[in-house]
């Protein structure tokens, strides 16, 4: 029987940016963004995207903003393990500046369509640096929802999680521009890896994740 895993992609991102790591051996389910309702919170979207897990007990992957939305979703149906990729367990590895952000609302200031917008800089904090990359960083910027954008922004600057659930593994790399691997406590480090590590470390991040996984 194979192992029952569930995905929670990144910021308005589907399964592509997994598309080089192999889940074949595994029971696998991609979790579904759905649309927040006005001013809703994130335990509160929590819970609804929740009812997605059929399995509990099952393991749940998160990558950058799913890890985050995971962590939440843990606290509705508890899994055997969390693994965490590019992301960050509670608001204490959030960069202060962010936080800050937050407070102030500054985030509200910035059109939407500028967030998405892929250049130079955004190549640079994604960590974007092949063609390959880059193209499917411009593709996902296309066809991210700024609606969604903004509000899941407000709520990753504003996170108040304090509490590390239970069997939590943190894999995070050593380049990561968006969330800085000083700032997090990971058990494990994917060197030069940025915050498309899943693209860019592929192999080394396949042979992690089948050993957490088997040893569940």
């Amino acid at each position: 029987m194979k192992t029952k895993i569930y995905i929670f992609s990144g910021l308005g991102v589907d399964e592509r940016v997994f598309q080089k790591l192999d889940f074949s051996a595994y029971d696998c389910t991609f979790v579904k963004w759905i649309q927040p309702l006005t001013g809703e919170s994130i335990q509160s979207y929590a819970a609804r995207i929740s009812v997605q897990i059929k399995d509990p007990g099952a393991i749940y992957i998160g990558l950058s903003f799913g890890g985050i939305m995971a962590a939440e979703v843990v606290k509705c149906v508890a899994p055997s393990k969390l693994i965490l990729l590019a992301s960050v367990k509670t608001k204490y590895e959030i960069p202060l500046r962010y936080r800050l952000a937050g407070l102030f609302f500054l985030h509200r200031l910035i059109p939407a369509k500028w967030l998405l917008k892929a250049n130079r800089i955004t190549y640079w904090f994604f960590g974007a640096q092949t063609t390959e990359e880059k193209i499917m960083l411009r593709e996902i910027l296309k066809d991210t929802d700024p609606v969604f954008l903004k509000w899941a922004m407000g709520e990753i600057l504003s996170w108040k999680n304090k509490n590390v659930s239970k069997n939590t593994v943190h894999l995070h790399g050593s380049d990561d521009h968006i969330l800085p691997y000083r700032k997090v406590n990971a058990d494990f480090c994917i060197h030069n890896g940025g915050h498309l590590m899943t693209l860019s470390h592929a192999s080394e991040i396949q042979l992690l994740l089948d050993g957490l996984i088997a040893g569940n």
